[in-house]
């Protein structure tokens, strides 16, 4: 073989490791997406899973905080019981409450 057959060779197994390692992750998420979505089911009410799908459409990056914040309450066995719509309102205002930041000026 040449030099070049073997860069080319190479470079194709380089390739290929990249893509099963892409594919490997892919079904990772997947598998976790999944795993969220039982947590979710077993947690929500109807209406409450109905409004985080309606999020995850309008503000995905909050659905997702929403979701994790959910699953760790889940489980750590904080959660008794399933949570209603209005339970979930009041977690996403808290979630969503932006700090308020004053900045003094000293006068010299």
């Amino acid at each position: 073989m040449t030099s070049e057959e073997e860069i080319k060779k190479r470079m194709l197994q380089e390739k290929l490791q990249q893509q099963m390692a892409m594919h490997g992750q892919q079904q990772q998420m997947a598998e976790a997406q999944q795993a969220l979505k039982a947590v979710m089911s077993q947690i929500l009410e109807p209406k409450a899973r109905e409004r985080l799908a309606n999020l995850k459409v309008v503000k995905p990056d909050l659905a997702m905080q929403l979701e994790m914040y959910l699953a760790q309450l889940a489980q750590s066995g904080q959660i008794q019981s399933k949570l209603t719509d209005e339970q979930i309102v009041l977690i996403l205002r808290k979630l969503s409450e932006k700090r308020e930041i004053s900045i003094k000026r000293k006068d010299k």
